[in-house]
């Protein structure tokens, strides 16, 4: 085992099976620092994707960035990621192509997101007072469900800043997740778990919950232990390991490269796995 992994916790993706990884049927992936860096899509991950797609494997992204932050990826045209679909605001919103459109769906009805607009910008409002330092996403404009509070992509918080801020969330009723760059609070019962449910059934008719073992899921922070216990071929990325002393859901798997480079790991160990079935006819 890798000596920066702790022991117990996660395995090197290496040790995955191979009769466990050619039968996926497909991939669930976060987003910041997994697919992409410094907010770019890594090239790692691009060629990965594209390598993916050309194979039949579908992948879908979920996570908590905005509907219309993901828009222009989910847009048929040359800034397309080739996914299936993106899942945004953490399960609260679903962006997919059909017929050379983007299709955009919610996870609540009109009224509940009326509503729970009004209750956010008051949480909002809170947090920039009550917390020194706190500073809206930049990415805020395009959201519908929830708020984001930066705290390491263009501005910086330490962990009390971040406490401070869940704990706010949390006592407003709110769900409050942190992901690698953003703390993220909403209200309403979904998550990437949800989200990601309703959208494998939506595109292909299957049921998530009842396969999990036929899906890998990849991340790289405390947001995604809703989804490393869910499935038995979850895989952080090795970026994940800044985390260790905050996880206690652990990935079964974790990568040696980081970021994009460690999706792109996972990718080709799928493909690798596939690829004696290929050779033989198997399908």
């Amino acid at each position: 085992m890798d000596a920066s992994i702790p022991p117990g916790r996660a395995r090197p993706l290496g040790q995955a099976p191979a009769s466990a990884l050619a039968a996926v049927h497909g991939i669930l992936t976060d987003i910041d620092d997994t697919l992409t860096c410094d907010g770019h899509l890594d090239p790692a991950a691009r060629v990965a994707l594209d390598d993916l797609r050309a194979h039949g494997i579908p992948v879908l992204a979920v996570t908590g960035r905005p509907m219309g932050w993901s828009q222009p990826f989910a847009q048929p045209g040359p800034q397309a990621w080739p996914v299936a679909a993106i899942v945004a605001e953490n399960g609260a919103v679903a962006l997919r192509r059909d017929r050379g459109r983007v299709v955009v769906e919610y996870a609540q009805d009109g009224v509940t997101r009326e509503r729970n607009a009004v209750r956010l910008e008051q949480v909002a409002a809170r947090i920039l007072r009550e917390v020194p330092g706190a500073q809206l996403a930049r990415d805020s404009a395009g959201r519908v469900t929830d708020i984001a509070v930066d705290h390491g992509e263009f501005a910086r918080l330490d962990a009390a800043q971040i406490e401070a801020v869940v704990a706010l969330m949390r006592r407003e009723g709110m769900n409050a997740s942190v992901s690698s760059i953003h703390v993220n609070g909403w209200f309403g019962t979904h998550d990437k778990w949800s989200g990601a449910c309703w959208m494998v059934g939506r595109l292909f008719g299957r049921e998530l919950a009842a396969e999990s073992s036929r899906w890998i899921y990849v991340g790289d922070s405390t947001n995604d232990q809703v989804m490393f216990r869910r499935f038995e071929l979850s895989v952080g990325v090795a970026n994940l390991l800044r985390f260790a002393g905050e996880l206690v859901d652990w990935p079964t798997y974790l990568t040696v490269g980081e970021r994009g480079v460690g999706f792109a790991e996972v990718a080709r160990a799928v493909l690798a796995a596939r690829a004696p079935s290929r050779r033989q006819g198997v399908t």
